[in-house]
């Protein structure tokens, strides 16, 4: 079946060139396979739609025969195959134009363009020396019920990846000076061509000597080795906030593994929350129960229930049913949106004696024939 590039693209057939490439890069952003509802075979589809119709030379050739004028050129026309094209970008780190094909690729431009594309290819994207990102970690803690409810303040401990205590992070022993790297001139990025059957590709990477960095330590610091790195155990407050519930995580920014030279990730911390008897949580909402006896509920009275905050008198009007819910207002747990608290719901279970006394029977008889 034919190919329509203007429909891949979603242009009509009069589209300037500006107008091409904007719909590609909005297309490009949708499907890339690394985006939650991306389409690994749709970004390849408008890929090969944009090396045909972003070439002038190339959209008259499809204007005039359609994709015909490329079949068995390749991927694009280009005669590179799909693989070979990721081969192509495995090969490089992003930067630089590579002919291929006759057709121009410059992959730190689509690296840039799609904030990570180089992740599926296996290159970091991007022009420039980027700053160092140490690893998210994520640990949990249990907490008490009505902590949960009410919120508190924690202390953890964890064995991580933090800065050199010596050399606070910066890999040189104390004292002595940090120069400009030589090899990359203070960039962090070094340039390779390399030459392969499919012609040069010119590639920039990090620098491997000050890691991208664009600097070097003249001494390194004799307790990390230069690392700017060491592992320990450190202690964090962390502030559970009122109304938190099971499963749910903090967010801890900056205090994951450090990387050196860089900036440190995060620290998830999942809530676990112990349960205590006679209380159950649905959201903001606390659920409990209580018990009145068949005079109770025929009668009515007031009972003592037992809340977070301490007990409280619940009025139990006459004719009460089984299975009712009564609502105590502002009773339940603090909400993490705002807006004040929830509400206890007391589900109240009428209980029927199992066994009867002489007196109490004949009152029930009693009861019954009135009941006829």
């Amino acid at each position: 079946m034919p190919k329509d590039y203007y429909k891949a693209l979603g242009v009509d057939k009069n589209a300037s060139s500006e107008e091409i490439k904007k719909a590609f890069r909005k297309k490009a952003h949708e499907f890339h396979p690394d985006k939650k509802g991306g389409d690994e075979a749709k970004f390849k589809e408008i890929n090969e739609a944009y090396q045909i119709l972003g070439n002038v030379d190339k959209r008259k050739q499809y204007d005039q025969y359609g994709d015909a004028a490329f079949q068995g050129q390749g991927f694009a026309g280009t005669g590179m195959r799909w693989e070979d094209f990721v081969r192509a970008a495995q090969g490089g780190q992003a930067g630089g134009f590579s002919n291929m094909g006759g057709v121009q690729f410059d992959f730190g431009d689509i690296g840039d363009l799609f904030g990570g594309l180089g992740d599926i290819f296996g290159f970091g994207g991007g022009r420039g020396s980027r700053q160092r990102r140490g690893s998210d970690i994520q640990t949990q803690i249990e907490i008490p019920f009505r902590e949960a409810v009410f919120g508190a303040t924690k202390e953890i401990s964890l064995f991580k990846t933090a800065a050199c205590g010596k050399c606070q992070g910066n890999g040189a022993e104390p004292g002595t000076p940090i120069t400009t790297c030589k090899t990359c001139k203070g960039s962090g990025v070094v340039t390779q061509v390399q030459r392969t059957i499919l012609g040069s590709f010119q590639t920039r990477g990090a620098c491997p000597d000050c890691r991208g960095e664009g600097k070097q330590a003249e001494k390194n610091c004799n307790q990390c080795g230069g690392s700017g790195l060491q592992r320990e155990n450190v202690r964090l407050s962390v502030k559970i906030p009122a109304g938190i519930d099971d499963g749910q995580t903090i967010k801890l920014a900056g205090q994951g593994e450090f990387a050196g030279g860089g900036m440190a990730g995060d620290l998830y911390v999942t809530i676990r929350v112990q349960p205590e008897r006679g209380f159950e949580r649905d959201g903001d909402d606390i659920l409990t129960g209580a018990k009145i006896s068949i005079a109770q509920a025929v009668l009515g009275d007031k009972i003592s229930v037992a809340t977070v905050d301490g007990d409280v008198t619940l009025k139990i009007p006459a004719g009460t049913q089984s299975g009712t819910v009564f609502k105590l207002r502002g009773c339940g747990a603090y909400s993490l949106r705002g807006g004040g608290r929830g509400d206890q719901l007391v589900t109240l279970n009428v209980e029927i004696p199992k066994k009867l006394g002489r007196e109490e029977r004949k009152l029930f008889e009693e009861l019954g024939k009135l009941e006829r």
